[in-house]
């Protein structure tokens, strides 16, 4: 009994010893592990540009809304574009006419341009004895201080009288006054800008003839 014990001693000793180079041995390949690892980093820079850009819509022609005659005086019409930008600084919007006068059927045949090219004015402001054409505007971007407030602010008159609401001026070959602007990038959806086209004989007749009038409408990135 006594020699079984001393010999299972000698094996657990054995054993013991065993384990504990084992673990020692262990320990000199997990102790690189213990040590902070070294690092390196960089960085880089994504650049993305995005071009200004704008655009305009090209909505089809328009007819006054009544032919002129010897017993209907005035008539309207309307022309509506969109324009579009990411331009941070925003657009403006202008207008011009191909010939001076505007409104004209030959070099002998015309309808003069409403009197004023600056400030706008009240259609009511035709004199006698004349036959104006002339326009006005109405829409998110455009000043109602400068021209006005259209009727019930969606129209350019009721059937076929001008506004009395609006403040119109007469077209130029050369860029209108900024008609609509804003200092910002327009919704992706765009603003609508409506132009009013008014003429009228009062206490004269227009001769007869079919006028036309090319209107040329502008958005430029400020």
């Amino acid at each position: 009994m006594k020699q079984f014990t001393i010999t299972t001693l000698k094996k657990t000793l054995g054993m013991s010893l065993i384990v504990t180079l084992v673990l020692i041995a262990s320990g000199i390949y997990l102790e690189p592990n213990l040590v902070d690892a070294a690092t390196a980093t960089d960085s880089v820079v994504v650049t993305l540009q995005v071009d200004t850009g704008i655009t305009i819509t090209s909505p089809a022609d328009t007819t006054m809304s009544t032919a002129l005659g010897a017993a209907v005086n005035t008539a309207i019409a309307t022309t509506t574009w969109n324009v579009k930008t990411n331009n941070v600084l925003g657009y403006t919007l202008t207008v011009a006419a191909s010939t001076n006068p505007a409104m004209r059927v030959s070099g002998s045949q015309y309808v003069n341009d409403f009197a004023t090219t600056t400030t706008p004015e009240l259609w009511s402001t035709i004199p006698t004895g004349r036959a104006e054409f002339g326009y006005s505007a109405f829409g998110t971007d455009v000043n109602t201080s400068t021209y006005g407030t259209a009727t019930g602010g969606v129209s350019c008159g009721a059937t076929s009288t001008p506004s009395t609401t609006l403040k119109y001026r007469g077209f130029t070959t050369s860029a209108s006054p900024t008609i609509a602007t804003r200092s910002s990038t327009t919704t992706t959806s765009g603003v609508d800008t409506t132009l009013c086209y008014a003429v009228e004989q009062k206490g004269i007749y227009i001769d007869s003839g079919t006028y036309t009038a090319t209107i040329t409408a502008t958005a430029t990135t400020i």
